[in-house]
């Protein structure tokens, strides 16, 4: 049997900018990326802490600090917003123990704690 688990997350980012003349996606700091193993172009879900919206769409590497929200999305989010970005992936009964998630957690700043 084949499982869709949480494979990592960065947790509540602030919203840096809105720019919804982007052709989508969301920017993310590229510490954050690397740190938390979501790869430019992985298809990501977005939580909004804030107001309760949520979406699905790719990372993209942005500036450091910088979570820039793009496209249609931009209209869920507003800058200074706090939001949860995850991906998922599948994997094999055989490659979950020891499974963990990856969390980063980030402080006002978007900067890892």
């Amino acid at each position: 049997m084949k499982r869709f688990m949480c494979k990592s997350k960065i947790h509540r980012a602030t919203v840096t900018s809105t720019d919804k003349d982007y052709e989508g996606s969301i920017s993310v700091c590229p510490e954050l990326l690397d740190d938390s193993d979501i790869l430019p172009f992985e298809k990501v879900h977005v939580w909004n802490v804030t107001n309760g919206k949520r979406f699905v769409t790719y990372a993209i590497r942005g500036e450091k600090g910088t979570v820039c929200v793009n496209g249609s999305a931009a209209l869920l989010c507003h800058a200074g917003d706090i939001v949860i970005i995850a991906s998922f992936g599948v994997y094999d009964e055989s490659e979950l123990e020891g499974f963990r998630q990856r969390v980063v957690f980030v402080d006002e700043n978007n900067c890892v704690k």
